[in-house]
């Protein structure tokens, strides 16, 4: 094994550090979420990840996208995403998709993948997400944040609650105030996550993690399959 891995493979060992090794993710949004998320991923020895995000880095971005340096103003973000991880871990393949995810990209983009990550900042394409890890049957890593605080589940397609089910109508406010160092956090917590699923170890499967910046408080809770989900639920189909 590397010598790169040695601090970790204590922890998951060498079977798992292979099994990272073989895995592929998929990260859509290459923000602050989707940085702390792949650079973690990259440096953990993920073999595939693949990043798909359209805009390109602006100013306002800097105080919580760390994939981006300041000089990377007006790239795009999945050619930047690219070049910082590719920089960081050169053992990591990773596919850059400079494209909007909706229902038919997100089937291209992520089928084959091990693990769908939503690293986005609006429920609309979560919904999106979270219905392709259903037809595809990969399970979906949800997080997002803003201000001080964030959310974290993992969603295992015919066994927990979709996103849907926890969410069946959030909206996301525009421009909503955001300190990068929680996004950093609830990022870190995505990695730390779906290190543990593609490894075998437990995970937030049926659970709702919370996390409080301001207080520095986590909550976990359980959740429960709606019946009357429209993605999976009783009346999906009718």
């Amino acid at each position: 094994m590397p010598e790169r891995y040695a601090r970790q493979i204590p922890l998951i060992g060498e079977e798992g550090q292979r099994r990272l090794a073989e895995a592929t993710v998929f990260i859509a949004g290459a923000g602050g979420l989707g940085s702390p998320v792949s650079i973690y991923l990259a440096e953990a020895g993920v073999g595939g990840i693949r990043i798909a995000d359209l805009d390109v880095v602006d100013e306002s971005n800097l105080n919580r996208q760390i994939l981006h340096p300041a000089d990377r103003i007006g790239m795009l973000k999945a050619e930047s995403s690219k070049k910082t991880l590719s920089a960081l871990n050169p053992e990591c393949t990773v596919t850059a998709f400079a494209e909007k995810i909706d229902a038919d990209s997100i089937l291209r983009m992520a089928e084959g993948a091990d693990l769908i990550i939503d690293c986005m900042d609006n429920f609309e394409t979560r919904y999106v997400l979270n219905e392709a890890s259903r037809k595809l049957n990969i399970p979906l890593l949800h997080g997002a944040v803003t201000g001080f605080s964030g959310q974290i589940t993992l969603i295992i397609p015919n066994e927990t609650p979709c996103l849907s089910c926890i969410f069946p109508k959030a909206e996301t406010a525009s421009s909503a105030p955001i300190l990068g160092a929680a996004a950093g956090v609830v990022g870190s917590m995505q990695a730390l996550e779906a290190v543990r699923f593609l490894v075998g170890k437990p995970t937030l499967a049926g659970k709702l993690l919370l996390y409080d910046g301001a207080s520095n408080a986590v909550d976990i809770f359980s959740v429960k399959k709606s019946p009357r989900c429209q993605v999976c639920g009783e009346t999906e189909n009718l």
